[in-house]
This record gives C-alpha cells, structure tokens and sequence, in this order.
C-alpha cells in the first residue's frame, strides 16, 4: 500500500497542518487499528517530545474532519484507522486482540436493516465480529 500524502489530505480537510498532525495521520495510515498510546510512542520517536494531550487532540481533530475512524471494541482502548466511509466491520480476535477489515455485511449505510428504528434516522450500523484468528487458533493445536 503505497504511502498517503498527509499534508495534501489534512490541507483537503482545510485543517491546518502541523507536524504532529502530519506524523499522526501517517502512523494511523501505516498501522490502522493502533491505539493511542501505540500512536503516541511512534509520533515520539518519530518528532521527538509531543504530549500525550497533543496527540488525543490531532486525533479528535482528525476523526471530526473524517480523515480519520475511531472504533471501540468491548474490552479494548479506542482503535484508529484511516479507511474511513466505506462502512466496513472488524473482526476482534477473543485471545490475542488483533483485529481485521471485513466488508460491509449487507448493502449501503447503514448496511443491516432493523425491523424497528423507534424513530431514529439510521445513517450507519457498526458491527463487531468476535472469534479466534488464525495464530491463536494454531498456537492450541
């Protein structure tokens, strides 16, 4: 996957561009489903000393100009990917925690139908699937 042009994408979210924001939004890129801390500690190394603060604040930023998605496994820290709009589902592995892209499960946004909205405008569906991945599953045989 080739390498995203973070100053092009942060300048099209009319956001301003930092090197924190540049060094964050290139992290999440190459390493989507990273937490904080994980974002944190590559940023460090990568732009010397940045808060802890300043990251969750590009992050915030980021996921509020859409150029970035937070999602939030049961169990688990907020996650953060940059494959964002295409209303796709993860898969959480129940030993090791690894998760991993998978299509839509059925049509457009909100991609499940319910038989009851209770008055709700549903504009999108976030699906959780949970099992054991293929290195958890070799490791018990």
């Amino acid at each position: 996957m080739p390498a995203i042009d973070a100053t092009s994408l942060l300048r099209g979210a009319e956001l301003r561009v930092t090197r924190p924001r540049v060094a964050v939004l290139a992290m999440v890129a190459d390493n989507p489903h990273s937490d904080t801390d994980t974002i944190a500690t590559a940023v460090r190394r990568n732009l010397g000393s940045v808060s802890t603060q300043a990251v969750y604040d590009v992050l915030r930023a980021l996921t509020e100009a859409g150029l970035v998605r937070r999602i939030e496994p049961a169990g688990s820290p907020a996650r953060f990917e940059t494959r964002v709009g295409d209303h796709h589902h993860h898969l959480v592995c129940r030993a090791c925690g690894a998760i991993t892209d998978v299509s839509s499960a059925v049509g457009e946004a909100p991609c499940l139908d319910v038989q009851d909205s209770w008055g709700f405008d549903l504009d999108e569906a976030e699906v959780t699937f949970w099992g054991r991945c293929p290195a958890c599953l070799a490791r018990d045989e």
